[in-house]
């Protein structure tokens, strides 16, 4: 059994590829992903992390389960929020093939499903993007965004400025120039993409900011007491989702939900629609489109995939 770690998944995930692979998996349709574990485990401080179970596979080929632990309290130290690993087993005999670094894999195919709605849902021309957010996905989610649309100018925004200069740093050293937000709104307000990678339990972009023709992508809300945007967000914006089970969980549509006023079918597509064409994405330059993220089990099977077609 082979042992992948950071360094290894991340070289057997190349932007463009691992988007393309993700793409290819949906539009396939021969993947099988039943619906995640999400059970809570109460921590000493009083807070609630999270256990998450995600399998998935290809009848004869491959099976994966991605482990996956989620601990706010560790936002106030060096560990980070979220750490997982991938198991892969031989799809034709269940023979253990390889055990793959879960981190670096979830936060790359997370940011890679984000570029891949991109391409429906955001104008081609699109160069300011905006990360909320300052932990291990920010830097990815730009390298993403950049390997699908011409991002020219990245502003980087978290409670903790010192944070978000880390991640500036962080970009830097992969030769990307960004610059620390200040004033959320005003970067918001002047943004083509907004993308915000937390795990906030109350609201952080507004509606109102948004300008016409926006993307705002929301990616760290899982639970329905997690929420990164406002009602106006929702409103205001033709919604998409990666997938709708997943989605309409977090808080940014659950709550919405629950109020009444917004409903499943009021969602426009999921991924795969807009993947094989069934659904058309954005319609207009003046449409502000709305993307809420969740993770789904068959991008960890396709980036796996990828790893280990890449080692064979």
């Amino acid at each position: 059994m082979r042992v992948f770690d950071a360094e290894q998944t991340r070289a057997g995930t190349p932007w463009v590829e691992l988007v393309d692979a993700i793409g290819n998996e949906l539009a396939e349709g021969v993947g099988v992903s039943p619906e995640r574990h999400v059970h809570p485990i109460a921590q000493s401080d009083g807070s609630v992390g999270s256990l998450l179970l995600k399998p998935a596979w290809r009848d004869g080929e491959l099976v994966t389960i991605k482990t996956v632990t989620y601990m706010p309290a560790n936002a106030a130290t060096d560990v980070p929020t979220i750490n997982a690993i991938v198991t892969a087993f031989d799809g034709a005999n269940g023979v253990p093939l390889a055990v793959i670094d879960g981190n670096e894999l979830t936060s790359r195919r997370t940011a890679a499903i984000s570029a891949l709605a991109a391409r429906s849902l955001t104008r081609p021309e699109s160069s300011r993007l905006t990360i909320v957010g300052t932990g291990q996905l920010a830097p990815n989610v730009a390298q993403a965004y950049r390997a699908v649309r011409p991002i020219e100018t990245i502003e980087v925004w978290g409670r903790s400025e010192a944070k978000a200069a880390a991640v500036v740093a962080d970009l830097a050293a992969l030769g990307i120039e960004a610059s620390v937000c200040t004033d959320l709104e005003a970067s918001v307000g002047a943004a083509d993409i907004t993308s915000c990678v937390t795990g906030s339990d109350r609201p952080l972009v507004m509606g109102e900011w948004l300008a016409p023709g926006a993307h705002l992508d929301l990616i760290g809300s899982f639970r329905p007491d997690m929420r990164e945007s406002d009602d106006d967000a929702v409103r205001r914006s033709t919604v998409f989702v990666d997938t709708i089970a997943g989605a309409i969980v977090s808080g940014d549509l659950s709550q919405p939900i629950d109020a009444g006023w917004f409903a499943e079918s009021d969602i426009a597509a999921d991924l795969r629609a807009l993947v094989v064409e069934e659904r058309p994405g954005r319609q207009s330059d003046d449409e502000i489109t709305f993307f809420k993220s969740a993770g789904f089990a068959l991008a960890d099977l396709a980036a796996a995939r990828l790893v280990l077609e890449g080692t064979s």
